[in-house]
């Protein structure tokens, strides 16, 4: 038996709004939709993942979802563009990730992030 998937489920009380967001932000597709679920999809494919915390790294809360992207200052801007509430600052950490934190509309943390050096 191998894990072939994971996926984040987040409860929302609109959809069409999530789907908003997400598109609008992230950029993502919508990969399925039939209404009362949409999952959303980039195009990438990557290695079955799941984190267990106890912080968020530099003494945060942990965030419920995990967002890697290839440019991380582009999408602060357009997060703040957007007026989305940003929770943690734009931060180069010592263990190699530069990341901010913001709440999706319904209230879930996410951790922006990319990889340096």
């Amino acid at each position: 038996m191998a894990v072939k998937r994971i996926v984040s489920n987040i409860a929302v009380a609109d959809i069409e709004k999530a789907k908003a967001f997400y598109r609008e932000i992230f950029e993502l597709e919508i990969i399925m939709d039939f209404g009362w679920i949409a999952t959303f999809g980039s195009g990438n494919s990557a290695l079955t993942q799941m984190s267990v915390m106890t912080e968020g790294g530099s003494g945060t809360e942990v965030p419920d979802l995990s967002i890697e992207v290839d440019d991380v200052d582009a999408l602060y801007r357009r997060a703040k563009a957007a007026g989305a509430e940003i929770a943690y600052e734009l931060a180069d950490e010592p263990w190699g990730v530069r990341r901010f934190y913001m709440r999706d509309p319904f209230g879930k943390l996410l951790n922006v992030l990319s990889h340096f050096g």
